[in-house]
């Protein structure tokens, strides 16, 4: 399954790159191709192209703020949860992406 998301957090530190980090590490051990783009204080990272957003079979929207550009994700499968979620549970979170997709 390929998975393609958005981190991003209150503060724009820590909390964007440890679910960016725990995000990719249980959507590759499942087995899926993952990028996660971070909108933290330095701004945007890893920025997801157009082609990586029409690939993908989920988005993954680990957010707890207003992220910019989220009008790209229209028309998709967008599952949003808070960064705490994907800190605390990713691999859980990652289930259940695949049983959205039923992939």
């Amino acid at each position: 399954m390929k998975i393609v998301g958005v981190s991003a957090c209150t503060v724009g530190i820590a909390h964007t790159y440890m679910a960016q980090q725990k995000l990719e590490d249980a959507a590759k051990a499942a087995g899926d191709d993952v990028k996660i783009e971070t909108q933290g204080t330095i701004g945007i990272e890893n920025a997801l192209t157009e082609q990586d957003i029409a690939e993908a079979d989920v988005v993954l929207l680990a957010i707890d703020i207003k992220i910019a550009d989220e009008g790209r994700f229209e028309g998709r499968k967008v599952v949003k949860v808070s960064t705490e979620t994907a800190i605390k549970s990713p691999n859980k979170l990652i289930a259940k992406l695949h049983d959205i997709v039923g992939k």
